[in-house]
């Protein structure tokens, strides 16, 4: 069984207290990073992400579109300018002066129906190009609001950090401080049960808040004050304060 004065195990509790300082900025850095705020955001912008593309691609498609409708306008527009030029310039047999006319007047239908469908495919151009910038301010909107939240978390965490370096720097010290025999138990303790030393009061043991049985607890007694004792239960050092029994 391992030695050490009462007043060297007694110093274990300081110990105790920075290790778990150390465990509890731990668990708050672990909260902040999963801040559920930011599960959501992420989860929404990648749904309004989803949907911009939808409607951008949608936009994109029907500006194709459109310019073909164009291209095709100007082209029966160009062959009209052609043949009215040639109709006005009278030569040619009447046979095919006649022909030139029933062409215009096809070309005329037909540059009507291509410039229904211009107008039709710019509507709806317009349409899904509006929403599109609305879905954009979406977009926008919630990356804003993720920017402002991560922002919130990183200062909080920069926090935590700078508290967890000046305890860890504290609890170096203080570790460096303990017998080597004594330390080695405590850390065992700490890395195997996640507590590495606990009062003992009135009989419980504060590392498994259990009272401990009076069999146990006549084994206590009768070791000697420099004796390094066990909790039974949470397996860690147990210090014996004044009013421990």
């Amino acid at each position: 069984m391992a030695k050490a004065a009462p007043a060297e195990q007694l110093r274990l509790l300081d110990l105790q207290a920075l290790d778990a300082r150390i465990k509890q900025l731990d668990t708050r850095a672990k909260v902040l990073r999963e801040d559920p705020r930011l599960t959501d955001l992420h989860a929404g912008l990648a749904v309004a992400q989803s949907d911009l593309v939808v409607l951008t691609t949608e936009a994109a498609d029907l500006a194709r579109e459109l310019t073909r409708a164009e291209t095709d306008v100007e082209q029966v527009a160009t062959r009209m300018s052609r043949d009215e030029a040639r109709l006005n310039s009278g030569t040619g047999l009447s046979k095919d002066l006649v022909a030139l006319q029933k062409e215009l007047e096809s070309l005329a239908r037909r540059r009507s129906t291509l410039e229904d469908v211009e107008l039709e495919l710019m509507e709806r151009l317009e349409s899904a190009s509006a929403r599109a910038a609305k879905q954009q301010g979406v977009v926008d909107d919630i990356s804003g609001s993720l920017g402002e939240i991560r922002d919130e978390v990183d200062a909080r965490l920069t926090e935590v950090s700078t508290d967890r370096e000046a305890v860890v720097r504290d609890r170096s010290a203080l570790a460096a401080s303990f017998d080597a025999a004594l330390l080695a138990v405590y850390e065992r303790a700490l890395t195997k049960r996640g507590i590495g030393a606990a009062r003992l009061f009135h009989g419980t043991s504060e590392g498994s808040g259990m009272q401990l049985s009076p069999g146990d607890l006549a084994d206590i007694r009768k070791a000697p004050d420099d004796d390094v004792v066990m909790c039974p239960d949470a397996g860690c050092i147990l210090v014996r304060s004044p009013d421990w029994n």
